[in-house]
């Protein structure tokens, strides 16, 4: 057998098999599924499978195919067989000269598995045999017959949707009178996917089988359908497209020849140009790049790129003002109504506007919301625009790294935009809008160049008047418009920028301000946006104390803003659910909604301590207080600084430290206790980055504490820088610090004497019930904190 290089078996009926069990090598197929009458030509080219066709050479040139489950296993096993095949005949058989065997075999009966006889070198099975019910068809069964002639008709429609098929096809099936030969020839001309072939392969009887080929072909003509459409669409577009094309190139030669230049759109940027009143030099490069247009193919890239241009141009808002008078009185009334409290800071806002409305000049400062997240400076800018009946755009600069962000990209670059300044006056639609640009503090820097020396001509009044964009390449004015910026803290605006602004701060809110934010703003706008309405939901002053004292620990109110929505939003689950119809929320029952509170009121702590001492911090969050500790131990005079101290910071402790140093005898301490003990000083929550000299006084304090073995006061908080002979000096950020000492129920505080004068800046109801203590020397502090033995 193995020396046969082509076998072929003589032409003959096939006979069908009477035994109902048989004992058959096996072939297992990768994605075929050979029907009963069924001729085709297989590739065999594994071990197995050589050895299972040379056994049924030998034998009775018949083999059961049965198909793998999964077609990418190599060396299927038992489990990876499906049960029912079909026997086949070997018509032929051909080696080709690469070791595989070409086969031509022809079906004769299904059968299913019942054994495996022989699984090393071949598969050998028992087989049950099943016997077409064709043989005993009768041609009185009417149900039968319509199938048939269903199928049938089903196949005539999806022939005429294949056009694959040949026409000898159609007539040899319709000369089929046997219904199981019928289903069987039909599914093998079908193109499916073998596991639905399998399954009508496992359809046993004639009615199964032609129901579920009628189903099968029913939905693969639909399939056609779709294809067809799609493929009509296609074809019918790319005609319509090559005659666009042609006409189009035979109306420009056309007019070419009757020397008439202009088409309809050029017309239409012609029209677009004289309803707006342009710069001379604006004018001038518009109406150069419409003449480019007119002269570009319409199908070339570059006429993209014009259009793109002078769409953005002639959208811009050349001439285009909104409301250009100033109602102070309105203004006031409008800051008042969306903004509790803030008096100083809607006072210089309406200084502002007011300067504004007198002078002829347009040049006048940026303003500069700075504050802590939450506090209103976005909504402040919203409410001016208000106020002043302008548009109102607010631009993000959070994470800005690119210069070509502000300033726009060259039209030499494919994809080339304008920036974003620009873009956003486009979407203001009038050149005197108040332009909010959020977040200037958050603004980096990398290769591709810095976003905030970009920004110095935008905000810089004595240039923005001619203010350039890459991609425009003309000026555009923007010395109309009133920008307001808003910042988190001063410190990460580049020195160049922040000189151009006139800063305006915004320290925060008192727990009443709060409650009263929350009153007429925050839950009325929390229950709207939840669907729901003030009879539903009663939230009490009380409720709102708690709230604020025990779920939030901010200068804004953000948190307290999420506090409110997470009750209302566990009221509606219980509105819906029957459970509840009215609501009253009362400082009883907030933490059933709110759970275990997150902070503790009044969370200083007030008991006197060796080595700690507390001291106000600034951050940008608002202000907070800070335990300062310091641990002595003997050593050889090393200084140890933790909790993420910054440079500044680093500083004041060493200047600190060298002060005590100085006052060792009026503090009893030996004169080189410096060599003979390690210092550590630590400022908890390590993971918080800490900046800037105000602790200063707090780190000494703590520092000759912990030396002395003498306790510090921990009623008393404390800020303010400390020089090496000791003097206090001023720091800022008094109001935010006062705020977090009382919000930490701390009423006495220790302040530099040069910060005096700026408490009459702070309102009276903060000062209510404060013992400030004003000091210029370090000696001071020590004498009033630093407790006797």
């Amino acid at each position: 057998m193995k020396d046969l290089e082509s076998v072929k078996i003589s032409e003959g009926d096939i006979q069908k098999i009477d035994q109902d069990f048989i004992e058959l090598p096996l072939l297992a197929s990768r994605g075929v599924v050979v029907f009963p009458h069924m001729v085709i030509p297989l590739l065999v080219g594994r071990d197995k499978s050589v050895e299972a066709i040379e056994k049924a050479m030998i034998e009775e040139k018949r083999i059961l195919i049965a198909a793998q489950k999964d077609e990418t296993i190599e060396e299927p096993e038992e489990d990876d067989l499906y049960k029912v095949g079909t026997i086949t005949e070997v018509k032929q058989l051909v080696k080709l000269p690469n070791g595989m065997i070409k086969v031509i075999v022809e079906g004769i009966q299904r059968a299913e598995i019942k054994e495996f006889l022989q699984k090393d070198e071949f598969f050998q099975v028992k087989a049950e045999v099943f016997n077409e019910e064709d043989a005993n068809y009768d041609e009185e069964d009417y149900e039968i017959e319509a199938l048939m002639r269903s199928v049938v008709d089903y196949f005539k429609e999806y022939v005429k949707y294949n056009r694959n098929f040949p026409s000898e096809t159609m007539v040899s099936v319709i000369n089929i009178e046997e219904p199981g030969r019928l289903a069987d020839i039909i599914a093998s001309n079908l193109e499916l996917k073998y596991k639905k072939e399998q399954k009508l392969l496992e359809a046993f009887s004639n009615k199964e089988r032609l129901e579920l080929l009628m189903k099968i072909i029913k939905k693969e003509i639909e399939i056609l359908k779709i294809e067809n459409d799609i493929n009509e669409k296609v074809k019918d577009q790319v005609e319509k497209t090559q005659k666009e094309y042609f006409l189009k190139e035979k109306l420009k030669v056309i007019k070419d020849e009757l020397d008439e230049g202009d088409m309809d759109e050029i017309a239409e940027y012609r029209e677009q140009m004289e309803e707006i009143e342009l710069p001379e030099e604006v004018e001038e490069k518009i109406e150069n790049e419409i003449k480019k247009l007119n002269k570009t193919p319409s199908m070339s890239p570059e006429s993209t790129v014009i259009r793109n241009y002078l769409d953005c141009m002639l959208d811009l808002p050349w001439d285009q003002e909104k409301n250009t008078g100033i109602d102070i009185k309105e203004a006031e009334r409008i800051l008042e109504e969306d903004h509790y409290g803030l008096e100083d800071v809607k006072e210089r806002i309406i200084e502002y506007l007011a300067v504004r409305k007198i002078s002829k000049k347009k040049k006048s400062p940026i303003l500069c919301l700075v504050g802590a997240p939450g506090v209103g400076k976005t909504s402040l800018g919203r409410s001016v625009a208000r106020a002043l009946e302008r548009d109102f755009v607010r631009m993000s600069l959070g994470g800005v790294r690119d210069e070509a962000e502000i300033r726009g990209h060259r039209r030499t670059y494919i994809g080339s935009r304008p920036g974003r300044i620009i873009n956003s006056m486009r979407d203001a639609g009038s050149k005197n809008p108040v332009f909010l640009l959020d977040e200037v503090d958050k603004i980096s820097a990398d290769f591709r160049g810095d976003p905030a020396s970009a920004l110095l001509e935008v905000l810089d009044p004595e240039q923005n008047d001619e203010f350039t964009d890459h991609y425009l390449e003309v000026p555009f004015d923007l010395s109309d418009v009133l920008f307001i910026t808003t910042a988190n803290v001063t410190s990460t605006i580049p020195a160049p920028l922040l000189d151009r602004m006139e800063v305006i701060e915004l320290p925060g809110y008192t727990e009443d301000e709060k409650v009263k934010i929350a009153d007429r703003h925050l839950v009325p706008q929390i229950l709207q946006d939840h669907g729901l309405d003030e009879d539903q939901i009663n939230i009490s002053n009380n409720a709102l104390y708690k709230i604020i004292r025990e779920y939030t620990r901010e200068a804004g109110v953000r948190n307290l803003e999420r506090e409110i929505s997470a009750i209302v939003r566990k009221i509606s689950k219980e509105i819906v659910e029957g459970r509840e119809k009215k609501a009253r929320i009362t400082k009883r029952n907030v933490d059933k909604y709110l759970g275990v509170r997150k902070f503790k009121y009044e969370v200083a702590k007030k008991e006197n301590r060796i080595g700690v001492a507390t001291g106000l911090a600034y951050n940008q969050a608002g202000g907070d207080i800070l335990d300062i500790e310091v641990a002595v131990v003997p050593g050889k005079g090393e200084v140890t600084l933790t909790g993420s101290l910054g440079d500044v910071m680093q500083e004041s402790a060493k200047a600190a430290l060298s002060y005590i140093r100085s006052k060792h005898e009026e503090l009893d301490l030996e004169e080189d206790f410096h060599e003979n003990y390690d210092i550590h000083i630590h400022v908890p929550q390590g993971a918080v980055p800490k900046d800037g000299p105000s602790a200063g006084i707090t780190m000494a304090m703590s520092i000759a504490s912990a030396l002395t073995n003498r306790k510090v006061r921990g009623d008393y908080a404390m800020t303010g820088e400390i020089s090496l002979r000791g003097r206090v000096l001023p720091v800022g950020g008094i109001k935010t610090k006062i705020l977090a000492a009382k919000r930490a129920g701390i009423n006495k505080i220790v302040l530099p004497k040069e910060n005096e004068e700026s408490m009459s800046e702070i309102q009276n109801y903060l000062k209510k019930d404060l013992e400030i203590n004003y000091v210029e020397h370090m000696d001071e502090v020590i004498d009033l904190l630093l407790m006797e033995e």
